[in-house]
């Protein structure tokens, strides 16, 4: 719980905000878009992969498992990309990190419709969830480097 101040002058308590995180998985100078199968309001968007922390684990571990869960690779997580961006309910604020594939796995789509390897001149060519579009925008720069 965090303690904010309130309209009224007072202070409110309110619950901190859910963290999700999303792996960035950059190869060959591309990175890995997923299409979203469900729900129905976001099925064929696009997003980084990636899922929400369980209590007590950290930020990294809970992403290495969803890469698991998700794309059947295991990969190896890097620095933070972009900020954190508030997602659109409110309750959760979405973190995405760098990561590569570790021991030549190559990623299935386990849980999502579709699954596209994008240089930084393709990054356009999908439609992001709206959480994703920020980094998307930091990651541009990173990907024209090589």
């Amino acid at each position: 719980m965090r303690t904010e101040q309130a309209s009224d002058g007072g202070r409110v308590e309110r619950p901190e905000p859910k963290v999700v995180v999303g792996a960035a998985i950059i190869q060959n100078g591309r990175v890995l878009a997923c299409a979203r199968s469900a729900p129905p309001e976001v099925a064929g968007r696009w997003e980084f992969p990636g899922g929400k922390v369980e209590p007590g684990e950290s930020e990294t571990a809970a992403l290495v498992r969803e890469c698991v869960e998700e794309l059947a690779v295991r990969v190896e997580i890097g620095e933070r990309v972009g900020r954190s961006v508030r997602m659109a309910h409110g309750r959760s604020v979405l973190k995405v990190y760098l990561a590569r594939l570790l021991h030549g796995d190559q990623p299935q789509a386990l849980e999502h419709a579709a699954l596209r390897w994008l240089s930084a001149a393709e990054l356009d060519s999908v439609t992001w969830l709206p959480a994703d579009a920020p980094i998307v925008a930091a990651l541009r720069p990173l990907l024209a480097a090589g």
